[in-house]
């Protein structure tokens, strides 16, 4: 049980507001029941014109521009143009300080700079097929202060995330009478070629996109079943569970399709953009804010652990993660995610302690089979991640740390490991259920490779 009562209800927002001045005084990132943690509207695709230097700068720095031509990046050059031409405009910022929407944009776009400038060295040697070497240690004063404004008015870190910048609010649709269709989205900003949507850059950040516009269903799932069990109402808990599965099937869907649309051997020809400071061998004594303070700064790289969904699942269901550091690693990415998005979750969490949603399940079979569904949804995911990671990097790269600081080879079995052990309860629980046993003989079994799989890349990398 929690040790203050949650409140019964959290305020999600019902109702979107179609006015754009409504729009702009709300925070983009609003949990909704229509459009779940993907922001209330697009995300603006065009700068005020009084940002228009850091417009073309962008238009001009991914390797492959909109125009096909090579961009900054491509010849190494976006640094030293960048200390040329851009101005500091922090006093540009406050003046659209209460146009959150604009704020935004703004952060995804200073942030979208910042980390080709501070990793644009890194990229020329891997390009050269040597090692990272260290990135830029200091960030100009011209990039740093307005970034840092920007982050403080929206609520975020100063340095690229996954929702605020990289990925959910980095889509425009092509069409938008077509809407949220995948073949109608593209991205705004880009490192690589991911202007191109059939690139593999632009494949890896839109099929994010593409699955977290199923989270306004796994919101309303995990809402329902909360609701039904603080009221005892069985037939609603099983209905809201029932929800969250379908929710998270869609999402799971969707994610498998990450192997057509973004290739193994693409990835870490982008990666090298979305990497942190925190843990990173490219800044090993952090980055110095120029104009924000002398003192190193460090914070954790782009990262799609960073999404709101599963740890929506996590909570809702009670699933426990083991006291170890790399469970730590999952506590501190909970400050990367949108301000609304961690009151909700944590309400999530306090809220299914209080009415006990793990222990009602197993008071009912029906119930306990649909839980265990519901963590199946949570393995699946899971599991396609690891997949993901031992293809794309695992395979690909010696370098031992994820693009947000953590343990490439060992921390998503943390969690992957006790969603298994959390499934075998309740097994048990439920005496080897015939409608489970498909499932949990593929538990059991993929366990066994996951061990052998984590023990193998373990030996590699400590040779």
């Amino acid at each position: 049980m929690g040790s203050l009562a949650a409140s019964p209800t959290f305020p999600l927002l019902t109702t979107i507001p179609t006015d754009d001045k409504d729009l702009a005084k709300l925070a983009p990132f609003t949990v909704s029941l229509s459009n779940g943690f993907l922001p209330l509207s697009p995300p603006p695709t065009e700068l005020p014109p009084s940002f228009a230097v850091l417009s073309h700068l962008l238009t001009r720095m991914p390797i492959r521009t909109a125009a096909g031509d090579p961009g900054l990046l491509a010849t190494f050059k976006l640094g030293e143009t960048l200390l040329r031409e851009l101005p500091d405009l922090t006093d540009e910022v406050d003046k659209v300080k209460g146009d959150l929407r604009t704020v935004g944009a703004l952060y995804r776009d200073y942030c979208f700079l910042a980390s080709a400038y501070l990793l644009e060295p890194c990229h020329e040697r891997h390009m050269k097929g040597e090692g990272y070497g260290l990135g830029r240690q200091r960030l100009p004063a011209v990039l740093a202060r307005p970034l840092a404004r920007v982050a403080e008015i929206s609520g975020f870190k100063p340095f690229m995330e996954y929702a605020g910048s990289y990925a959910l609010f980095n889509y425009r649709l092509e069409d938008p009478a077509l809407g949220m269709e995948y073949s109608n989205l593209r991205l705004i900003r880009a490192f690589e070629h991911g202007l191109d949507q059939s690139s593999s850059e632009a494949g890896f950040v839109l099929v994010h996109v593409d699955m977290v516009q199923n989270s306004g269903l796994l919101v309303q799932g995990a809402v329902n079943a909360l609701s039904a069990c603080g009221d005892g109402d069985r037939k609603a808990f099983n209905a809201g569970l029932e929800g969250t599965i379908e929710a998270m099937a869609k999402v799971n869907g969707v994610m498998d399709g990450m192997w057509k649309k973004s290739k193994p051997n693409d990835y870490n020809s982008f990666r090298t953009f979305i990497f942190g400071i925190t843990k990173q061998s490219m800044f090993p004594h952090g980055v110095v804010y120029e104009g924000v303070s002398e003192e190193v700064m460090s914070f954790r790289g782009e990262s799609g652990a960073n999404d709101s969904m599963i740890p929506l699942c996590d909570n809702l269901l009670e699933i426990s993660m083991p006291g170890t550091p790399l469970t730590e690693i999952l506590s501190d990415f909970r400050s990367y995610r949108p301000g609304n998005h961690r009151q909700f979750l944590e309400w999530v969490k306090d809220r299914a302690q209080d009415v006990g949603v793990r222990g009602y399940a197993m008071m009912d079979r029906e119930s306990a089979v649909l839980y265990l569904h519901a963590l199946n949804q949570v393995r699946d995911f899971r599991w396609r991640h690891w997949c993901f990671t031992r293809e794309y990097i695992l395979k690909k790269t010696a370098h031992p740390t994820a693009t947000g600081g953590s343990p490439i080879v060992l921390w998503l079995p943390n969690q992957l490991f006790s969603v298994y052990d959390q499934m075998m309860d309740v097994e048990h629980a439920i005496d080897g259920s015939p409608e489970c046993r498909d499932i949990m003989d593929l538990v059991h079994s993929q366990r066994k490779t996951l061990e052998k799989e984590v023990n193998k890349y373990c030996s590699e990398r400590s040779g």
